[in-house]
């Protein structure tokens, strides 16, 4: 985002925020995130390659003196009002639950979320595989540890997010999307090791941009498909934990012991397993690729992991793969890919920079003729985590 932009969409917050609760208020926000390689890794214990983008979910709040809590969602044009001292314990399938899922979590570690005002706004495409609901708990979490007075570090905030979407929201997600949501560095990937979380930010070329193809097919992470995939993955983890010392997950296992003993799976839990296997090689390779400047390789691990995520995973979608085919023709396009957790959802190009208004033209053109629908491109460069705005 520009700053002209949040300065406007700050100036509109602060407007609508007094005209509601009538006080003046702080704000937070928190990006939503694009993954460059390394998909359904991250409950496997494995490696992600995952940016910060310049979509983000804005939190305007001030403290109250008693115990309500006021929750007001510009996008959806509706406002919730619960008591702090007694919250909600089951959800509500609803987009306050992102909210209390939060604010739950945090009373869990002693740390009392107070009466507040909120105003929630955010411009993440949701539905679109770009992380709108780990961007809206960093902001709300960072929120409220503001006007309680606490603090928690980066790694803390990163788990109690990802803690209230999988044990409240229901949604079984990793923790790369709240994690790069809190740690994403302007201008940089982050290879991230799920186990440890440790993290090396990855220098994106400047004459790169990412672009991001938006196909228009909506998903929900907290649907069937996905979490029939983690326990996929359960499975082949608990075979190869059979037959080799030292399996806690699929991360464990290497190439070479998936080929010496994947036969023994069933044909679907094979294909899973090798996904995952050879996706955290990929992701090491576009790691080393990036530190070496070699956008071809980057490119053709793109691409790689595109056909892995079709075949054996088999989360994409006759428009996720449309997208990539499309991509693929043109020119200064270094790899294209599906990117979040499929079954529609948004594809990241590899880009170059003065390549990008032909490719937007030709892509847009091009997906819309084969589907009547036309998808929705976003340009973009990485970008900072969580922060607090004057």
């Amino acid at each position: 985002m520009s700053a002209d932009k949040a300065s406007t969409t700050l100036d509109a917050l602060s407007e609508q925020f007094i005209s509601l609760y009538g006080l003046t208020p702080q704000f937070v926000q928190a990006p939503g995130r694009v993954n460059l390689i390394g998909e359904h890794t991250d409950y496997n214990d494995g490696f992600v390659l995952p940016a910060a983008i310049q979509f983000h979910t804005t939190v305007a709040i001030t403290p109250r003196p008693d115990h309500r809590l006021f929750v007001f969602s510009q996008n959806y044009d509706e406002q919730m009002e619960f008591d702090a001292n007694q919250l909600p314990s089951v959800p509500r399938h609803h987009w306050s639950d992102y909210v209390l899922g939060v604010a739950r979590k945090l009373s869990e570690l002693d740390i009392r979320v107070p009466g507040a005002n909120l105003l929630i706004h955010g411009d993440v495409p949701q539905g679109a595989g770009l992380s709108s609901s780990a961007s809206l708990e960093v902001a709300v979490c960072q929120a409220f540890l503001q006007v309680a007075g606490r603090k928690l570090n980066g790694v803390e905030m990163a788990l109690l997010c990802q803690r209230a979407e999988n044990e409240f929201v229901g949604a079984r997600c990793g923790i790369m999307d709240q994690f790069v949501s809190v740690h994403g560095q302007k201008d940089h990937a982050l290879l991230l090791d799920c186990r440890s979380l440790t993290f090396t930010p990855e220098p994106i070329p400047a004459e790169v941009r990412l672009v991001i193809c938006n196909t228009m097919v909506r998903h929900s992470v907290a649907g069937g498909e996905y979490n029939q995939r983690r326990r996929e993955c359960e499975l082949g983890a608990k075979y190869f934990a059979g037959l080799l010392p030292g399996v806690k997950a699929l991360r464990d296992v290497s190439l070479a012991q998936f080929a010496q003993y994947g036969a023994g799976l069933p044909e679907t839990i094979r294909k899973r397993c090798r996904h995952v296997i050879t996706e955290n090689a990929r992701v090491a390779a576009a790691a080393a690729a990036l530190k070496q400047h070699d956008l071809s390789h980057f490119g053709q691990l793109l691409r790689e992991s595109h056909a892995s995520l079709r075949d054996d995973f088999q989360v994409s979608c006759s428009e996720l793969d449309l997208m990539v085919e499309l991509a693929g023709k043109v020119d200064g396009v270094f790899g294209a890919r599906m990117t979040g957790g499929g079954f529609g959802g948004c594809t990241i190009n590899f880009v170059r920079s003065g390549d990008v208004d032909a490719f937007q033209s030709t892509v847009a053109r091009g997906y819309e003729a084969a589907t009547k629908q036309r998808p929705e491109i976003y340009v973009c460069t990485a970008g900072n985590g969580v922060q607090r705005l004057d």
